[in-house]
């Protein structure tokens, strides 16, 4: 499922307006809404993220732009997966952390570490996992970089790796990837990480075991929840695209890196259709504002993706039996709002 939180994006809007550029704009092309930007509380298109990234390096000209951008956030934008690793026992536990509940944070990522044969070094490995994706050496350095400092946070702030690999080819003169990484950069690898001195996974933190558990134990449910299935994920996102007026199958079915006859089949196999599901999302939320907001009615229809009221209308009467007013007036007298 191609989709990360909205913190993956913090700093954005912010280093874009300081390059002279209009976060807005960029974030709307690519199918983005301002709001969700810095929310760890919302999932957003992954594939958007690619695509806001690199247009944003594109339109201001700065080809460090991903490393700059991963310079405004830390381990924090990871929520409760960089809580877990925090009050880990070792670094080593912290990086197991990351590799098993990375999901939680973008079920896109993966994230490894392998000990070489013979040798007193490992590798940590970073993976986007996108069947359909624009070329995306900015979002790579930003996760880089990103990666870095949190490394950095658990280690020290002097902290270097022994090697960063990219798998593109330079985008500034080398140097500036020694003084930014603090190691040899090795470009057009056929990975993208980093490779670590096995001692410093030794390296004890500051454990606080009940806490950690606890982290865990939400991880974990968090991750199964998003392992079981297409359909909750869509939810999610037609809840959050709707005001938009963008839900189409062509484009939730694109978030997903799927084609609109797969990610049917997909849904199918969850016993779902689009159609259904949408219409679903859109009956919760009619009840839930009808009944326990103040917004007018012309806000719900464009909240809902309709383009005209008498949608609005016609669908109350479909999933109530009843009209939008009146389902509200039940509701502020203390009535049962929808009739039995």
């Amino acid at each position: 499922m191609a989709l990360i939180r909205g913190t993956s994006l913090s700093g954005y809007p912010e280093l874009v307006t300081e390059l002279g550029a209009d976060p807005e704009v960029l974030l709307q092309a690519a199918g983005l809404r301002a709001q969700d930007i810095g929310r760890s509380d919302v999932f957003i298109s992954y594939p958007g993220v690619v695509r806001a990234v690199e247009s944003a390096a594109a339109v201001t000209g700065a080809n460090d732009f991903g490393r700059r951008l991963a310079t405004l956030q830390g381990i924090e934008i990871l929520g409760p997966v960089g809580a877990a690793a925090k009050s880990s026992a070792t670094v080593g536990d912290a990086f197991a952390i990351f590799a098993t509940y990375i999901a939680a944070y973008s079920p896109a990522i993966r994230t490894t570490l392998r000990a070489e044969p013979g040798s007193r070094h490992c590798v940590f490995e970073f993976q986007i996992v996108l069947d359909r994706v624009v070329i995306h050496p900015q979002v790579t350095e930003l996760s880089l970089g990103v990666a870095l400092r949190v490394c950095r946070f658990l280690m020290g702030r002097e902290y270097g790796p022994v090697k960063v690999h990219l798998p593109h080819a330079a985008l500034a003169p080398r140097a500036d990837y020694v003084k930014y990484f603090g190691c040899a950069p090795v470009f057009n690898d056929r990975l993208t990480g980093f490779t670590l001195d096995v001692a410093t996974l030794q390296r004890p933190l500051q454990n606080d075991d009940v806490t950690h558990h606890a982290l865990v134990d939400y991880l974990r449910s968090v991750v199964d929840n998003q392992e079981s299935g297409l359909s909750s994920a869509t939810r999610d996102l037609v809840r959050q695209l709707l005001p938009t007026g963008a839900v189409t199958l062509d484009v939730i079915a694109m978030q997903f890196s799927l084609h609109p006859k797969a990610f049917q089949r997909r849904l199918a196999s969850e016993g779902q259709t689009f159609g259904d599901l949408v219409d679903g999302v859109r009956r919760e939320s009619a009840e839930r504002y009808l009944c326990g907001t103040e917004m007018s009615l012309s806000h719900l229809t464009l909240e809902l993706g309709y383009s005209e009221q008498s949608v609005l209308t016609r669908s109350c009467r479909r999933w109530f039996g009843d009209s939008p007013g009146n389902i509200r007036r039940r509701a502020r007298a203390g009535q049962t709002p929808i009739p039995e």
